[in-house]
C-alpha cells in the first residue's frame, strides 16, 4: 500500500511540533528555538532523521527496541491480531489467547518463584501498581500498618505521582510536591562519586546497610518494601558493587520487606541474562516489566509476582480493586510473543552473553581506559556507561558535569551515533541485535565525540 502520509520540510515539522507538544525532561522553549530533530525511519540498529541523515541508535530509542528495528516477525503479528481480534479487556470475567500464551510463555524464562502478572501500558504503570499491590499483600497477611515503600536516590521508576515518588530525582520532586507520604529514600551505590577513600566493597556495604538503618527507624512493622532498579539505568548506568545486592537481600529477609526490582531497562536480556536481578545473584519478590517485552513496538508493561504474593492475594484478597482498559492488550501480547520468538529462536539473549556482550565490554575498555576524560568504564551486556572527570586520580568531577555530557552527546549526533548523557555520564544500550562491527562503529563514533570534547576542554 502506498504511503499516503504527506511529506513536509523539516521546518515544517518542527513548527507543527512545537506548536503542540510538550516534550519530556527537556525546556521547551529552548527545544522550540532549536527545533526538534525529525525522526522517520529506521532499521535494524539505524534510524534516519527528515533530512537523510542516518544514526546508528546507541540507546536502542529508550533502552526498549531490543531486537533492532523494523523486524518483519513483530510487524506481521500485530497485523494478524488486528485482524483476529483487534482489542478485547481482561473485565467481565473474559480472557483471550494472546495473553494467555504471552504469560505461559514469560513464565517459562523465569525462576519458578514467580506465577502471576499484571499486565500494564508501561513500566510507570507497572511501578503504579505496583504500589497499591504491595499494601494490598500486606493488608491481607494481616499487617495493614505495612504500608512504607524505601527507595533509592537518584533512582528512577517512571513519571506518575507514585512512580515518580518511588524514584529519588530530587528535581522530579520539586515539580508537584514529592514524594507521597509512604516514600522514604536512602543513598544509591554510587562508588565513583561518594566513595570517598572507601573501597567498592566497603562502600557496598555501607550503602546496603542505610536500608537496615531505615528500617529499624521507621520500624520493621511499617516497612512494606524496598524497590530499586539492579542498576541505574536513567540515573547514569550505576552498577553497584558486588557486595551490595546480596547485602541488601539479608537485610529484606531478615526484616520480613519485600524486596521489588525494576525490570523495565534491565529486563529480556540487557544484561546477558533474561533478567538484570539474575545477573546480580538476588531473588526479587516483584519484577516490573515493559521496554524489552515488545521491543518497543507497541506500548506494553506489567508486574510480575512471586507465589508467595500471588497465591495470598487469590486466597485471601477477594476482589481486586484494580483495572487498566489496556491490560494485556490483545495486539501487544502477540507482538510480545513474536518478540520473544525473535530473542529466542536466534539466540540474542545467549550471544549478548557470550559474544557480543563481552566484546563491547572489552573494547570499550580498551579503547578509553587510558583516555584523559573518562574516569570509569561499567557495564555489562549490552549496556555501559563512560565515567567523565576533572581529575582521575583523585576522582573529581567537573562542577558543570550536566553541561559537559550534554556537549559530548551533541558531538555524538554530529558523528552519527546517538548516546546518552546523564550528569557527567555518556551511557549506551544499543540492541541485542548488535553485530561486531556495529560494536566497531559505536565505539569508534563513541571516541570521536569524547575527544571532541576533550580537545574542547583542552586535554587532548
Amino acid at each position: 500500500m502506498k504511503n499516503t502520509q504527506p511529506v513536509r520540510s523539516t521546518a515544517e515539522y518542527q513548527a507543527m511540533d512545537a506548536a503542540h507538544h510538550i516534550h519530556a525532561f527537556l525546556d521547551q522553549k529552548a527545544l522550540n528555538e532549536e527545533g526538534a530533530r525529525v525522526i522517520t525511519r529506521g532499521e535494524g540498529l539505524y534510524v534516519w532523521d527528515n533530512e537523510g541523515k542516518q544514526y546508528l541508535d546507541g540507546m536502542s530509542g529508550l533502552w526498549c527496541t531490543n531486537v533492532g528495528y523494523g523486524r518483519p516477525e513483530l510487524i506481521d503479528a500485530a497485523t494478524r491480531q488486528l485482524k483476529e481480534l483487534s482489542y478485547y479487556n481482561m473485565f467481565f470475567h473474559t480472557t483471550h489467547p494472546a495473553v494467555v500464551e504471552l504469560s505461559e510463555r514469560l513464565f517459562s524464562l523465569l525462576p519458578g518463584n514467580y506465577s502471576h502478572v499484571i499486565y500494564t501500558n508501561s513500566g510507570s504503570e507497572a511501578n503504579e501498581v505496583l504500589i497499591r499491590t504491595v499494601r494490598r499483600f500486606w493488608d491481607v497477611m494481616g499487617q495493614p500498618d505495612k504500608k512504607i515503600f524505601i527507595g533509592r536516590h537518584n533512582g528512577y521508576h517512571g513519571s506518575t505521582v507514585g512512580s515518580a515518588s518511588l524514584g529519588g530525582m530530587a528535581f522530579m520532586h520539586e515539580m508537584g510536591n514529592l514524594p507521597i507520604p509512604g516514600v522514604e529514600h536512602i543513598a544509591e551505590p554510587y562508588w565513583y562519586a561518594h566513595g570517598g577513600k572507601l573501597s567498592p566493597a566497603e562502600f557496598g556495604l555501607k550503602c546496603a546497610q542505610e536500608l537496615e538503618a531505615k528500617i529499624l527507624q521507621l520500624g520493621a512493622d511499617k516497612v512494606a518494601a524496598f524497590v530499586a532498579e539492579p542498576f541505574q539505568g536513567a540515573g547514569g548506568m550505576i552498577f553497584p558493587p558486588e557486595s551490595y545486592w546480596p547485602e541488601i537481600q539479608r537485610i529484606c529477609r531478615q526484616y520480613d520487606v519485600l524486596l521489588c526490582a525494576d525490570e523495565v531497562i534491565g529486563g529480556f536480556g540487557r544484561t546477558g541474562e533474561w533478567f538484570a536481578h539474575q545477573h546480580f545473584d538476588f531473588q526479587p519478590d516483584t519484577l516490573s516489566i515493559a521496554k524489552g517485552l515488545t521491543s518497543g513496538y507497541i506500548p506494553m508493561g506489567g508486574l510480575v509476582l512471586s507465589r508467595r504474593m500471588a497465591e495470598a492475594l487469590i486466597a485471601k484478597g477477594g476482589v481486586f480493586a484494580h483495572g487498566l482498559t489496556y491490560s494485556g492488550h490483545p495486539v501487544a501480547a502477540a507482538v510480545a510473543l513474536a518478540n520473544l520468538d525473535v530473542l529466542q529462536g536466534e539466540g540474542m539473549v545467549q550471544a549478548v552473553k557470550q559474544d557480543t556482550g563481552p566484546y563491547l565490554q572489552r573494547c570499550l575498555r580498551e579503547v578509553f581506559a587510558d583516555h584523559p576524560l573518562v574516569g570509569d568504564i561499567q557495564g555489562t551486556g549490552m549496556v555501559a556507561a563512560l565515567q567523565l572527570c576533572e581529575d582521575k586520580a583523585s576522582r573529581q568531577l567537573f562542577a558543570n558535569e550536566d553541561d559537559i555530557g550534554w556537549r559530548c552527546r551533541t558531538h555524538g549526533f554530529d558523528e552519527g551515533l546517538i548516546i546518552r548523557s546523564t550528569h557527567g555520564r555518556m551511557i549506551m544500550a544499543p540492541a541485542l541485535a548488535i553485530t561486531r562491527s556495529q560494536i566497531d562503529e559505536l565505539v569508534g563514533k563513541t571516541r570521536r565525540a569524547v575527544d571532541r570534547t576533550a580537545q574542547e576542554l583542552g586535554l587532548l
